[in-house]
C-alpha cells in the first residue's frame, strides 16, 4: 500500500498544471482575486500558457500585444472578451496639450514625436508620386470621425490634418471649428500611436469576440498578425486600419465569422498561409485610401500559400477585386461565397495554380473606371492560371461574366526557396463548366489573350501573317490549352455580347451565337443559351422556376450562399 504523502504529490502536481483563468480589466473586478487579474492584455499574455483562458472585460485597450508562447491541439491559450463585454483594441491615443495658432483658420497643434515609416524617403509607402499622401500611415479621429491628412499646412481646413515631422508637430483644424483649448470642451481628438496591435507569434492561440481599430500600419503590414500554426480568430472585427485589416503568415490558421471592413489598403492579407480555412466571414469596403489597385489593394490579397479554403463568406463592396489571389498559390477553394459589387473583379486568380471555385454567386462586379484592368472586371477571372474548375457559380450582372486573361507571365513557387526563382506560367487545363452566365453588360466569357503568338486560336484559324501579331508557333494553338468551355446555361439582353475572343487592341473576334463558338472554337460544347427569370434580382432572389434549364442542366450553386436566396421556386 502507498503511503498517504504519495498521493498528496499527486494531489499538488494535478493542481499544478490545472488550466488558469486570467482576467483582463482596467477597473478592479469585485468577483476576481488580485493576484488573477491584469490591467493590461499583455499582462496576462507573459503568464498565460497551454491551455489557459484570458478573459478580456469591457474596456478600450491602448497597447500592443505580443503573444510568445503556444498551446498545443489539446490545450490552446484562448483569448476572449468576457461575456457582454465590448472589448476594443486600439491604435488611438488622446492627444491633449493643444496650442492656438495664430492662423487666419481654426488651426491648434500639439506634439507628434512619431514617425511611422522612416525609411521611406517621401515618409510613405509606396515611395511614388500617386502615393505620396495616400501612402502615409498617421491618421487622427475627432470624435470617432476620421480627419483628412493634407501635405502642406497651407491646405488646412475644417475636418483635416498635418504632420509637420521635421518640427514634430501635429496641426489639426476640427470639423465644426470647436476650440481644443476651451476647458471642459466635448472634443475628443485621438491619434494612431501604434503600427502594431497584435503579435501572434505562439501556435495553437485561438482569440474571439474582440475588436481591432485604428492603426497606423504602412502598406502591405498587417496591425494585426497571426504566426503561429493553428492559430485561430473567431468573431472578431477588424476595421479603419490604416492599410490592411490583419494578416495571415502560419500554416492551418481558421478566421470564423470576422469582420474585415473600412481598411485603407486591404481587409487582410495572407503570405505562406498553407490550409488557411476562412469560413462565414464578411469582408467589406476596403482601400479606403485609394491604394493603386494592380498594385495591392481591394478585399484581400493572397500570395504564396497552398489548399486555402474560402467558404460560406461575403466579399462586397470593395475598391478593387473582392477576391485576390497573386503569386504562386497552389490548390485553393473558393466555395458558396456571395461576390457582390466590388468594383473590379468578384474573384481574381492571378498567376496560381489549381483554383477550384464552385456554388458562388458573383453579381454587380466590375463597374469601376480602374486603368489598365482590362480583363480583370469580371464577375470571375482566371489571368494566367491553370489547371483551374470553375463549376455551378451564378455569375450574374457583372460588368464582364467569365474572363480568362493571359499575357507572358512568370511567377516564384512555395517549394522553390531560391531568391531568383521564376517560372512561366499560363492558362491551360481549365474546366469552366455548369455555370450560369447571364445578363452581364459587356459580355458573358471573354477571352482576353494579350499575346502574340496566337495560342488561343485554333491552329486552322490561326493566321501565316497576321498583322500587329507574330506568327503561330508550332505545336502551340487552342487544341493545345485543353480549355473546357462547357455545359454552361448563357442568357443575355439583346443588345449584351455573347463571346468575345481576344483582346481590343489585337485580332478579336464577337461571337454572336454558341453555334459560332462551338464549330469555330471547338468550344462551349453542350452549353445552351435560355431567358432565364430570377424571382427578384434586386432582393437577391435568384430562385429559379422548377422547370428551368439551368436547373436540369446541373448549372446552378449547391448548398447556401450569404445573403442569397437559391433554389426552385415553389
Amino acid at each position: 500500500m502507498r503511503p498517504a504523502s504519495f498521493f498528496c504529490v499527486l494531489i499538488l502536481v494535478g493542481s499544478a498544471v490545472r488550466a488558469a483563468t486570467w482576467h483582463v480589466s482596467p477597473q478592479p473586478l469585485p468577483a476576481v482575486r488580485a493576484n488573477e487579474q491584469f490591467r493590461t492584455i499583455q499582462g496576462a499574455a507573459k503568464v498565460a500558457s497551454s491551455g489557459d483562458s484570458v478573459l478580456i472585460h469591457f474596456g478600450v485597450y491602448r497597447e500592443t500585444v505580443v503573444i510568445e508562447k503556444s498551446g498545443t491541439p489539446e490545450k490552446p491559450i484562448r483569448f476572449e472578451a468576457a461575456p457582454a463585454s465590448d472589448v476594443i483594441v486600439t491604435g488611438l491615443d488622446p492627444l491633449t496639450d493643444w496650442h492656438k495658432e495664430n492662423d487666419a483658420q481654426n488651426v491648434y497643434s500639439t506634439s507628434w514625436p512619431y514617425r511611422f515609416i522612416p525609411s521611406s524617403k517621401t515618409d510613405a509607402y509606396p515611395a511614388d508620386e500617386y502615393h505620396r499622401l495616400i501612402g502615409r500611415a498617421e491618421q487622427v479621429v475627432e470624435n470617432d470621425h476620421a480627419l483628412r491628412q493634407t501635405l502642406q499646412r497651407k491646405d488646412l481646413s475644417a475636418g483635416s490634418f498635418y504632420v509637420d515631422l521635421a518640427a514634430k508637430r501635429l496641426y489639426v483644424s476640427p470639423f465644426g471649428n470647436e476650440d481644443l483649448t476651451a476647458p471642459g470642451g466635448n472634443i475628443q481628438m485621438e491619434g494612431a500611436t501604434r503600427s502594431l496591435l497584435w503579435n501572434c507569434k505562439g501556435a495553437y492561440v485561438t482569440l474571439r469576440g474582440i475588436r481591432f481599430r485604428y492603426a497606423a500600419n504602412r502598406a502591405q503590414l498587417g496591425p494585426v498578425v497571426f504566426r503561429g500554426r493553428a492559430d485561430s480568430v473567431e468573431d472578431c472585427v477588424f476595421e479603419r486600419m490604416n492599410a490592411s485589416g490583419a494578416a495571415f503568415a502560419g500554416p492551418d490558421q481558421v478566421a470564423r465569422n470576422c469582420t474585415f471592413q473600412d481598411n485603407g489598403q486591404l481587409g487582410f492579407g495572407a503570405l505562406k498561409a498553407h490550409q488557411l480555412l476562412l469560413t462565414g466571414c464578411t469582408i467589406r469596403n476596403n482601400n479606403t485610401k485609394g491604394f493603386n489597385r494592380q498594385w495591392e489593394a481591394g478585399g484581400d490579397k493572397i500570395v504564396l500559400s497552398r489548399g486555402v479554403v474560402l467558404e460560406k463568406s461575403r466579399f462586397i463592396a470593395n475598391h478593387g477585386s473582392g477576391i485576390w489571389f497573386d503569386i504562386g498559390n497552389e490548390n485553393c477553394i473558393v466555395q458558396n461565397c456571395l461576390l457582390a459589387d466590388n468594383e473590379d473583379a468578384g474573384l481574381f486568380y492571378e498567376i496560381s495554380y489549381g483554383l477550384h471555385a464552385n456554388d458562388n454567386v458573383a453579381v454587380g462586379n466590375g463597374f469601376a473606371s480602374t486603368r489598365g484592368a482590362w480583363g480583370a472586371q469580371a464577375g470571375i477571372v482566371l489571368s494566367s492560371s491553370p489547371n483551374c474548375a470553375i463549376t455551378r457559380n451564378l455569375l450574374v450582372a457583372n460588368r464582364e461574366g467569365f474572363n480568362f486573361r493571359e499575357q507572358a507571365r512568370m511567377t516564384p513557387r512555395i517549394d522553390r526557396p531560391e531568391a531568383n526563382y521564376q517560372e512561366q506560367v499560363w492558362n491551360h487545363d481549365e474546366q469552366v463548366r455548369n455555370n450560369v452566365i447571364a445578363y452581364n453588360r459587356n459580355v458573358q466569357t471573354r477571352g482576353w489573350f494579350d499575346v502574340s503568338d496566337q495560342r488561343h486560336w485554333p491552329r486552322h484559324l490561326q493566321e501565316t501573317q497576321p498583322k500587329g501579331a507574330a506568327a503561330p508557333i508550332e505545336g502551340i494553338s487552342l487544341e493545345s490549352l485543353h480549355l473546357d468551355c462547357s455545359h454552361n446555361v448563357y442568357a443575355r439582353e439583346n443588345n449584351q455580347p455573347l463571346f468575345i475572343w481576344g483582346t481590343t487592341w489585337l485580332r478579336h473576334v464577337d461571337y454572336s451565337t454558341l453555334a459560332t463558338v462551338q464549330s469555330e472554337l471547338n468550344l462551349e460544347k453542350e452549353s445552351r443559351e435560355f431567358p432565364l427569370f430570377f424571382t427578384d434580382y434586386a432582393k437577391r432572389d435568384f430562385r429559379l422556376p422548377r422547370n428551368s434549364v439551368a436547373l436540369s442542366m446541373d448549372c446552378y450553386p449547391r448548398g447556401e450562399v450569404p445573403d442569397v436566396t437559391l433554389g426552385a421556386m415553389r
